[in-house]
């Protein structure tokens, strides 16, 4: 076998078995995502077999996809950084998104599949007309490109510097390219099915590095006795529910994690975003895409063990981390030749798997909500071409901005929180109401959606006036300092209330909804319903451990 390490730069972590590990989850996982793509002969490239693999994913690919779409580098390597500053409370965005898939499952995907719902910018045109959804395409178009993908390469090429050496534009374009050439054939279909790889992979390499690292801190007594020695040195980082006194109490305000903003939050995340919804949209029928959703939500409680408890690890075995966000690498860099290779590709597989979905839906709301509707006459083959092109123009302005954007943050999954917190709020208003309330008007939509991004804008302000005061604004400092998970929680009803007085001032001149709940069924399957239940067993039991 030669010897690759000497090919690689000198502050290279990874043995030569490591990296031969690593080229061949490479190249393997290429040739699956081209092999589950292929077509039967005589068969044309649609854009429904692009953008939503013709409807025919099962259950298991969805749920799969739908954990292997969120769990990537900002949730590894950006959760386990918050882990190590904050502790398990960091673990509520996970085991909270639990239930809020549950829900989702139950009252929002029977809304979706019954209206033939193929984007959420789509929903929003059957509901408001053309206005709002272009407005909002627009603004996924931007929150996906310069947000999630700049950091799911930011991080993950973060990641493969600390443990190759290798420059971190390599690693980006490493990601982006890689990721691009996976998904450019197959579209869904090829993200969707090789999936349940991909997060087979993440959670047997992470269950390793949690196993070593913990084992390592316990000594004789081995993984137990580690979780047992990091708790008595640190059992401020093992409160769910942060107190008031914590310096973390901003980013994790108490009980409202519970009761408050972050159900906003997830509910936005889970329901209303493509490039996780994209996935149950894509279902053989209702039943199916409901046990993916379940499948994902018990996958969902499991994956603060590996992505949570690393960062907690590295407070015994890697002390003083300037920033935060290396905790994981660091772990990494403690496993012995071969299982550093394994634990190394399942953390390459979620940042490509991650990226690839991200991927895919920027090209398919650009396709199917912007480009189609302005060329009606574009061919089925022309569409899938504008979906490739996209993609190549979004991966190369993520690899451009991703280190101006990020590179000098500490704890880069709360600048996704932070930002996100802007426009939440009143994209699940719009959303619920749109759904549930047929007085919802367009303008009342557009008064959601800007009032919702300028009450976010002036609670912001507030807080930033709070840190550094500003000549001529020092009446602010009468206000308070708002955790920005509260503020989500305030402006999500300040945009409900805009909303619905809007919409009762200015109704519709004339009916814009082809939005429909006749026949519409929100009963579930005996299957659904037990798994439902067994997930608020579990979390019931979770904070009631770790209160």
């Amino acid at each position: 076998m030669p010897d690759l390490k000497s090919l690689m730069p000198a502050d290279n972590f990874l043995s030569s078995l490591d990296i031969w590990i690593v080229l061949f989850y490479v190249v393997s996982i290429f040739v699956l995502a081209q092999v589950v793509s292929r077509r039967k002969a005589g068969e044309e490239t649609t854009s429904k077999g692009y953008f939503l693999a013709n409807n025919q994913l099962p259950w298991w690919a969805i749920g799969a996809s739908l954990i292997a779409a969120n769990i990537s580098a900002e949730q590894i390597i950006g959760m386990s950084g918050s882990g190590y500053r904050i502790g398990l409370a960091i673990a509520s965005y996970e085991w909270m998104a639990a239930i809020t898939l549950i829900i989702v499952g139950k009252y929002f995907l029977p809304v979706f599949l019954k209206n033939g719902v193929t984007t959420m910018p789509g929903f929003l045109q059957q509901r408001f007309g053309p206005s709002v959804k272009y407005l909002m395409a627009i603004f996924w178009l931007i929150l996906y490109i310069f947000v999630n993908l700049t950091t799911i390469l930011w991080l993950g090429g973060t990641a493969i510097t600390t443990v190759t050496g290798i420059s971190p534009l390599t690693a980006l374009i490493f990601l982006g390219v890689f990721a691009l050439a996976y998904q450019l054939y197959g579209g869904l279909r090829a993200v969707a099915l090789t999936d349940i790889v991909q997060v087979g992979l993440l959670i047997m390499g992470g269950l390793i590095i949690v196993f070593i690292t913990y084992s390592k801190i316990g000594g004789d007594a081995g993984m137990v006795g580690g979780l047992v020695t990091v708790y008595e040195r640190f059992p401020e980082h093992f409160d769910m529910i942060l107190s008031k006194d914590s310096p973390f109490y901003k980013d994790l305000p108490g009980i409202a994690v519970l009761i408050g903003g972050m159900w906003i939050m997830n509910i936005s995340y889970w329901g209303f975003n493509q490039y996780i919804i994209q996935r149950a949209l894509a279902a053989k029928d209702l039943a199916e895409a409901q046990k993916g959703i379940a499948f994902a939500a018990y996958l969902k409680l499991l994956m603060p063990v590996i992505v949570v408890l690393p960062g907690i690890a590295a407070l015994i075995l890697s002390p003083g981390l300037e920033p935060a966000d290396k905790a994981y690498p660091e772990m990494m860099k403690l496993l012995p030749a071969g299982l550093l290779g394994l634990v190394f590709a399942a953390l390459v597989a979620a940042v490509i798997a991650s990226t690839a979905s991200k991927i895919n839906s920027i090209a398919t709301i650009f396709t199917i909500d912007i480009i189609a509707p302005l060329n009606k006459s574009l061919p089925d083959d022309k569409l899938v071409n504008v979906g490739r092109i996209t993609s190549v123009v979004a991966v190369a302005i993520a690899i451009a901005t991703a280190e101006p954007l990020l590179g000098k943050l500490d704890q880069a999954f709360q600048y996704i929180q932070d930002f996100t917190g802007f426009f939440t709020p009143a994209i699940v208003v719009i959303f619920a109401l749109g759904m549930f309330w047929k007085r919802a008007s367009t303008a009342g939509a557009f008064a959601a959606v800007a009032g919702g991004f300028l009450a976010s804008c002036f609670f912001y302000l507030v807080s930033y006036v709070h840190k550094t005061p500003v000549p001529g604004l020092e009446a602010l400092l009468s206000l308070p300092d708002m955790p920005f998970m509260n503020r989500v929680g305030w402006v999500f009803w300040l945009s409900l209330a805009m909303c619905v007085i809007v919409s009762l001032v200015v109704p519709n001149k004339r009916e814009v909804s082809t939005l429909t709940l006749e026949g519409v069924s929100f009963k579930t399957t005996p299957v659904f319903n037990v798994l439902a239940v067994g997930v608020l067993i579990i979390l019931i039991a979770l904070y009631a451990m770790f209160w």
